[in-house]
């Protein structure tokens, strides 16, 4: 069985996998070492490999953990060996997160070209054309900007994803949100649309914390794939174990 952990910049996953087939995953914000040791305990003894992606420094009881017991660990980071070419003019500063993501949409569209958009704390628009991925782009995420409204200026509330709205809104709370919602989708669907007259028969899959609320408010004919992440990571263990 294969180890997966994720650590990003506000929660954590924690996946085991058996081959391809994910056998179970948490998503935790305080990933904690006693957090990890229970989810580990019936599984200790079948685990062969494991592997460690984070956009954080690597907590030590992770190491030690993941290390304990298991033949294969890898750390993933721009010197690791990767399925598809990586064309990015700065590997050592690209985030773990979209390497694995690339990684995910190289394993189940191979072949094609494909956006892979994960709404998290930062937006990323990643591009797969064929085999190479040339680089992408980052934008704030929903709650970096509902924060930055409210920090800088002295009298806008901190709107949230939980009100609901109209556009326009009637009143500041609600233009707040309808502003940063819709700014968000429109933003996105611009995306999908310019890769698609790009690239006809292209894929667009859309992933990361936002995903599930955003999912049904953009363009149809995407693809959500909330673990794609963790498949790519465990596609790259996979891929640097051989």
């Amino acid at each position: 069985m294969n180890l997966v952990l994720d650590i990003g910049n506000t929660s954590g996953k924690i996946a085991l996998f058996d081959g391809e087939t994910k056998v179970t995953s948490l998503r935790t914000r305080h990933f904690s070492c006693e957090k990890l040791e229970r989810t580990l305990e019936q599984y200790q003894s079948r685990l062969e490999k494991a592997i460690v992606s984070t956009v954080k420094n690597v907590p030590e009881f992770v190491i030690d953990l993941a290390t304990h017991g298991i033949p294969f660990v890898h750390v993933l980071s721009h010197r690791s060996r990767l399925p598809f070419i990586n064309n990015y003019e700065t590997p050592e500063t690209l985030g773990p997160d979209r390497l694995a993501a690339i990684a995910g949409a190289f394993h189940f569209f191979t072949g094609k070209n494909v956006l892979v958009i994960d709404a998290g704390s930062a937006v990323t628009y990643d591009f797969l054309l064929g085999n190479t991925y040339p680089g992408g782009n980052i934008s704030p995420g929903l709650t970096m900007r509902f924060r930055a409204l409210h920090r800088f200026t002295d009298k806008l509330p901190l709107g949230t994803t939980t009100e609901k709205y109209s556009s326009p809104g009637s009143g500041t709370l609600e233009a707040i949100t309808a502003g940063v919602v819709d700014g968000l989708i429109f933003e996105i669907n611009s995306y999908i649309r310019s890769f698609k007259e790009k690239y006809p028969g292209g894929e667009v899959v859309i992933t990361g914390g936002d995903s599930g609320y955003l999912r049904d408010r953009v363009e149809l004919g995407i693809n959500y794939m909330p673990d794609i992440v963790l498949d790519g990571l465990n596609y790259i263990l996979e891929f640097n174990a051989k």
